[in-house]
């Protein structure tokens, strides 16, 4: 057992180094490969010496701390899997709108990530020509144009028409990528259905009620981050919402999927999904 954890923090330290060469530095939480390196190399010692001084060590306290760290693998394998079933989106079904997640660029240029979520809107908006696309994403820093703006751009530059795409420029977060795109909906479909409602008045008809009408709303965003975009979207009141997944960095992939699940652990403790 010792020398697997020995392999293991290998594994992690290795993995540091390719982040750092592959993304830099500044990449979010890679720190963590570099802390759950040491903790396993320290853990690969203490099961390596622990017949030594086990006769000295209580019990109970032997248990607690195995039930302890079992608990922990066992919620961390139980999101990874719960990421993972994610990966299979319903692209193929027609939905009235789809909430394009911006990601974090620098100088202005759109990164890999981005770059695959609007390619997966593009494929989707030349099979769903009537869906609108909300793309969200506000200014990071000191950039001087947001994420909807450059992906705006994009789609547009690769033949998506303007009427086809709305620009949601103040988030910062999932969280509020979702919070603000909902407003959006909610005006448009205010509006829409007042005007429909005129005109089968006008026409002698009634219009069926508001809780009948069903919209359907789904997500582009990254496979990874499905299963919390989807989560969110139902905590703030998109009931009928579906996952559309573009695929994520190789190299990062492993990152992105552990980074992930931290998250998502903060945002059910925050209580935002």
């Amino acid at each position: 057992m010792a020398s697997v954890f020995g392999v293991v923090a290998i594994f992690c330290l290795v993995y540091y180094g390719v982040i750092l060469v592959y993304s830099g530095i500044g990449t979010s939480l890679s720190v963590v490969w570099l802390i759950l390196a040491a903790l396993l190399a320290l853990m690969g010692v203490v099961v390596h010496f622990y017949p030594l001084f086990r006769h000295r060590v209580p019990i109970r306290l032997e248990v607690s701390v195995v039930t302890f760290f079992t608990a922990i693998f066992a919620v961390f394998v139980f999101v990874e899997l719960a990421i993972g079933v994610n990966f299979f989106s319903l692209q193929k079904q027609s939905t009235d709108y789809v909430v394009v997640l911006g990601y974090q660029v620098q100088d202005g240029k759109i990164s890999r990530t981005l770059e695959h979520r609007l390619d997966k809107a593009y494929e989707y908006a030349q099979v769903h020509p009537n869906t609108v696309f909300i793309l969200s994403g506000g200014k990071n820093g000191d950039e001087n144009v947001s994420e909807a703006e450059l992906m705006y751009g994009y789609l547009k530059k690769r033949g998506v028409p303007e009427y086809q795409m709305i620009k949601e420029e103040q988030s910062s977060s999932t969280y509020e990528n979702l919070v603000y795109s909902k407003m959006i909906i909610d005006e448009r479909e205010k509006n829409r259905r007042g005007w429909i409602r005129d005109l089968m008045s006008r026409s002698g008809y009634l219009s069926p009620p508001d809780e009948e009408v069903t919209i359907r709303v789904g997500i582009v965003t990254s496979n990874f981050h499905v299963l919390r975009a989807k989560g969110i979207a139902k905590h703030i009141g998109i009931q009928n919402v579906s996952g559309i997944a573009a695929k994520s960095d190789p190299i990062l992939f492993i990152h992105l999927c552990v980074r992930e699940c931290f998250a998502i652990l903060k945002d059910k403790f925050m209580g935002n999904m």
